[in-house]
């Protein structure tokens, strides 16, 4: 593993969350430079998305904790980038490749990686999604899970509040469907509703107002919940919380179902997109199962 610097538990951290927040992003930071160098001396250029992409938003001094580091590659660089990944497993923390984008967006690799920025961290240059690009991605990945994670909302919120000046909307919400369009343009509504996150100088206000109110409903009943959606395979000899697990997942979560099926937010049932996402699910564990 490498070997990083641990902070002190002492006193003055523990009274100073401020110091104890820079401690970690410095932390995190490292760690992420020495990932990419990795995977760069291989020749293939990752873009970093989620974790430490969304703690560049948060204010200094604020920890974003995250556990892995997620990576985009290209779909040509993937099986190359997944040996190295193996081949370091042990050298740093873990790592979650994804092939190119998948779910989370529909804009053309190229695209995306064209328009990426590149920051020098730590004395390796690291490539970024654009804050556009960035910002519909972590839209999509919130609404995903389901919109479970509610401290997750401040992702959106910073994301938002501390956005470029030349932010260009036009390239965050029209290049995609007017399904994603929508999944952006009511996530931020649900920062403004309960982070009060401002709004009233985008030119999409009105719109991210007027939220859904299954989605509201969807929501509070999901923050209330006290069992979160885990794989089943860790319940095998947990009867108990296996059967909370298989309740928790009937029906679908009416958020996460409308996503996976790239639906829109604004149709008038979540039905056909419950028995769509059972039927795919249930598809893909049947693959998984018989063609290891």
């Amino acid at each position: 593993m490498i070997d990083l610097p641990v902070p002190r538990f002492d006193s003055d951290l523990e009274e100073d969350p401020c110091k104890w927040g820079l401690l970690q992003n410095a932390a995190q930071r490292k760690i992420a430079a020495l990932v990419i160098e990795t995977f760069l001396q291989n020749g293939i250029k990752p873009i970093i998305i989620k974790g430490i992409a969304v703690a560049r938003y948060y204010p200094e001094g604020q920890w974003r904790k995250f556990t892995d580091i997620d990576l985009a590659v290209s779909s040509s660089d993937f099986g190359r980038a997944d040996a190295v990944k193996i081949e370091a497993s042990n050298s740093f923390q873990p790592v979650d490749l994804h092939c190119e984008l998948r779910h989370l967006d529909t804009v053309p690799w190229a695209d995306l990686f064209e328009h990426s920025t590149v920051e020098n961290i730590e004395g390796t240059n690291i490539r970024f999604l654009c804050p556009e690009d960035h910002l519909r991605v972590i839209c999509a990945h919130w609404l995903t899970d389901g919109g479970a994670y509610k401290h997750r909302l401040w992702d959106i919120y910073w994301s938002v509040q501390n956005r470029p000046k030349d932010f260009d909307w036009e390239r965050c919400l029209n290049i995609v469907s007017p399904n994603r369009r929508k999944w952006v343009i009511y996530t931020i509504g649900l920062a403004n509703r309960y982070l009060d996150l401002r709004i009233n100088d985008l030119p999409f206000a009105d719109e991210a107002r007027e939220i859904p109110q299954w989605l509201i409903r969807s929501l509070e009943r999901e923050w209330r919940s006290t069992t979160r959606l885990q794989p089943l395979l860790l319940f095998t000899h947990d009867p108990i919380g296996l059967a909370k697990q298989i309740l928790k997942r009937l029906p679908p979560n009416a958020i996460q179902a409308t996503i996976d099926m790239d639906g829109s937010l604004d149709a008038r049932t979540r039905l056909h997109y419950q028995i769509g996402d059972i039927y795919t699910r249930f598809v893909r564990a049947v693959r998984l199962r018989f063609h290891r």
